[in-house]
């Protein structure tokens, strides 16, 4: 427990647990066996992790607790997607195809966790090859619907308090949409800011990391441990807000526009200025560009899988790839050169907003787990590289979380988590 406080370890944000272990009030290997405990406790309904060390986490925290700070997540237990490699765990992306793989080395952005002082709880549940086909993962909101995919697993543990913080990817919609339907902050960065050595590639024009945390200020020590610096910057005094209701409206369903009508609102009133967007008609075709170009990247990422192991596939993703295989060469070049050209379409039209407001999903989670979600809602944004970031404000009619989605131009990770801050606080205050 922290010194004159009732509150459970594992309950704590990552920033108020870090803070507690630099002050000597909290321990590392107190907040480990917390969480821990917890996941002992809940992972039997929830099934978020694929492969927990316990001896080994407790290792790594009474040795973190016996040297000086090294660095933003000194003490934090965290949980990877497995996609990215950790030594000596099981690493088998969500296919029998790779059951029994164990990398003998971390990812790049796993070793830059350990450095900043983190402890690897284990991993957690990926669709397979962070595609649509579902793992076991439940919603901890309500078991009976999906979490979201594909990094299903992060996003349930930290909503379940199991971890302050976990890594996930994202390639069409795979850390917005699970944030959304689990109510927690989820973010994917900029494409290419952080390098992906030892993880999975699905579509390298996409693939991008992304995390989960209980609160926006919480993915700053992210930022910093994967050396992206420490700015912070000042949120603007009347943040000027585009809000996009995307190509694909008539996907969101009523209640969660309502919903949306209602969070807007709130904004207003907390001082944002609100500016209705309305892209271009060359945005249009945004879907199908990013589908052009992610499924053929796909089948040459797993060409291996597809040639030898094609009856180890899902359906659905046995589907994918043999659309790719019907993809002219000249339909490919096309899609490129027009994503190119919305990339920088978007940065201009946007000059002037602070971020893009727009939905996270289609709505509420869906019943039932053996499909995650429409990812349209979050690929189209994607397909721009910009960083996205989703701030919960539920729940929604059905009582299961809602939020929003914040799009930020290339670049501007920092001002986006900053903003965001402002849009949890502004959000908090009913």
């Amino acid at each position: 427990m922290l010194a004159g406080d009732g509150s459970r370890p594992s309950a704590l944000s990552a920033t108020t647990a870090a803070r507690a272990i630099a002050d000597g009030r909290l321990s590392a290997e107190a907040l480990t066996r917390d969480c821990l405990a917890r996941v002992a406790e809940r992972d039997g309904t929830l099934h978020a992790w694929t492969h927990v060390e316990p001896a080994g986490a407790l290792d790594a925290a009474r040795a973190l607790d016996a040297e000086p700070p090294r660095g933003p997540l000194h003490g934090l237990p965290i949980g990877i997607k497995d996609i990215f490699d950790v030594a000596g765990m099981p690493a088998e992306r969500g296919s029998p195809i790779h059951r029994g793989r164990r990398p003998a080395a971390d990812a790049a952005c796993v070793r830059q966790a350990r450095a900043a002082g983190a402890i690897i709880l284990g991993k957690t549940v990926t669709t397979e090859f962070a595609c649509f086909h579902p793992g076991p993962t439940a919603n901890p909101a309500n078991p009976a619907h999906t979490p979201g995919g594909s990094s299903s697993g992060s996003a349930a543990a930290v909503a379940d308090q199991h971890v302050p913080l976990a890594y996930g990817s994202q390639t069409v919609g795979s850390v917005i949409r699970p944030a959304a339907f689990c109510g927690v902050v989820g973010m994917k960065l900029t494409r290419g800011r952080v390098a992906l050595d030892g993880t999975m590639a699905l579509a390298p024009s996409f693939d991008t990391i992304g995390a989960f945390a209980r609160h926006a200020g919480d993915l700053f020590l992210l930022l910093e441990a994967w050396g992206l610096g420490r700015d912070r910057p000042t949120a603007p005094a009347r943040p000027r807000l585009g809000w996009c209701r995307t190509p694909l409206w008539d996907l969101v369903e009523p209640g969660y526009r309502r919903h949306l009508e209602v969070t807007l609102a709130r904004l207003e009133r907390a001082g944002a200025e609100i500016v209705p967007l309305d892209l271009p008609a060359e945005f249009a075709p945004m879907r199908e560009i990013h589908r052009t170009i992610f499924t053929t990247e796909a089948l040459s990422t797993l060409g291996d899988e597809w040639s030898r192991h094609r009856q180890a596939l899902s359906p659905r993703l046995q589907e994918l790839l043999a659309e790719a295989e019907t993809r002219r060469p000249d339909e490919i070049a096309a899609a490129r050169e027009a994503a190119e050209r919305l990339r920088d379409r978007f940065d201009t039209l946007t000059a002037g907003l602070d971020a893009v407001l727009a939905p996270s999903a289609a709505g509420e989670a869906p019943r039932g787990l053996a499909y995650t979600g429409d990812p349209s809602l979050n690929g189209l944004w994607t397909l721009l590289h910009g960083p996205l970031l989703h701030v919960p404000d539920g729940p929604g009619p059905g009582g299961l979380p809602l939020g929003i989605q914040l799009v930020g131009r290339r670049g501007t990770d920092h001002a986006l988590v900053t903003l965001a801050e402002w849009v949890e606080r502004a959000l908090a205050s009913r």
